[in-house]
């Protein structure tokens, strides 16, 4: 497949380089090769929208850009991914370091079920070896907890158990334990798959708000939510069974969305395949 680029992507106006760039990525489960050569920018203080069918490596590919595809045994990435001018893949690179930078949302909410909702803001933290006072703690979680916009709904029962919020706010609780350690991306993946729509359109709001302060990157099935929060998007498919994904075109959202170049995007996009 040509990759094919929309229109000139210019999302970040304060910065000149992305700061995620994947350079002829692929990555394998054993000798099944599932993302071949994706070459990507994820720019600055926006949101980059991956899409495709399934199985097409979407997920593969995020969990690669924060090293976590490499847990899974047998798993390997090539190429290059880079953080600024860190090489993530590099020799010497610690995989933990990577995902301290690049925190990761799942498509089900994960808090950790034993732990308080104070707790879970403070688990990713402590587990970098952080040692915080007790007052400094408590900014922290405030501080965090505001930014996600769940605050004023769980400030009275902070010691209470996290998986007694409801799916939207234990989504927001997981994103909020994701920004408490200060990453410089943050990864989503279907963050609103099983979610209603007052709470989707509550995520896909945060989603916006982080955006000034972070490089965010999501993959969806949902191809409105793209369109609504997403700058730039990618378009990944596979030209068949057991063929791996492949980035097939990308661009600013409107254009791709409007006036795709490649008729597989045109076609993807209108529901006639997928």
């Amino acid at each position: 497949m040509t990759v094919v680029a929309t229109d000139t992507i210019s999302v970040a106006q304060t910065r000149t380089t992305a700061p995620v760039r994947l350079d002829d990525v692929s990555a394998y489960y054993g000798d099944h090769l599932a993302v071949a050569d994706v070459t990507l920018d994820m720019q600055s203080t926006s949101i980059t929208a991956l899409i495709g069918p399934s199985g097409c490596g979407k997920s593969t590919l995020l969990r690669a850009i924060n090293r976590m595809h490499e847990t899974t045994p047998g798993a390997r990435v090539t190429g290059h991914i880079r953080l600024g001018a860190d090489d993530l893949y590099g020799p010497g690179t610690d995989p933990v370091s990577v995902r301290c930078r690049i925190g990761m949302v799942f498509q089900r909410a994960n808090p950790f079920p034993t732990l308080s909702i104070r707790d879970n803001v403070l688990a990713g933290v402590r587990l970098r070896g952080a040692r915080l006072g007790h007052a400094e703690a408590d900014m922290l979680v405030e501080q965090t907890l505001l930014d996600v916009g769940l605050w004023d709904e769980v400030k009275d029962r902070l010691g209470k158990s996290g998986a007694g919020l409801s799916g939207g706010q234990q989504q927001r609780l997981c994103i909020a334990r994701a920004v408490a350690v200060q990453p410089e991306v943050i990864l989503m993946d279907e963050p609103c798959s099983a979610l209603d729509p007052t709470s989707t359109a509550t995520i896909e709001n945060l989603m916006l708000a982080l955006k000034t302060q972070y490089t965010v990157v999501i993959v969806t099935h949902n191809m409105a939510q793209a369109a609504r929060v997403a700058d730039v998007t990618a378009f990944i498919s596979t030209t068949g069974p057991g063929e791996p994904g492949r980035l097939v075109e990308i661009g600013q959202t409107s254009c791709l969305f409007s006036d795709p170049l490649c008729e597989a995007t045109r076609d993807y996009i209108q529901g006639k395949v997928g």
